[in-house]
């Protein structure tokens, strides 16, 4: 089973502003990894507190936030950047 992942206005502008190679790096990742995998559950992890329901996925030092939609197969990006700053806001 292959999940289509989509971008929120927000993750997509995050994504634009970092550098070309880390930029192709979380792509790559998205598409041989994370679309392809018969449960996006087993390649991220759960996030708690007041981002419970949510899923983080580690790239290098980059996470990317996202929400599962199992009714439609969709993993929803909602936040990309690095670990230090991705959490906060």
């Amino acid at each position: 089973m292959t999940w289509s992942v989509e971008f929120d206005d927000r993750a997509r502008k995050e994504l634009r502003k970092l550098n070309p190679n880390i930029q192709d790096r979380i792509l790559k990742w998205i598409r041989e990894t994370l679309s392809v995998n018969e449960d996006p559950r087993r390649v991220g992890k759960s996030l708690k507190g007041n981002m419970k329901g949510l899923w983080r996925y580690r790239v290098g030092d980059y996470r990317i936030i996202s929400q599962i939609q199992d009714d439609s197969i969709l993993i929803l990006v909602i936040r990309i950047g690095h670990r230090k700053d991705v959490y906060g806001d």
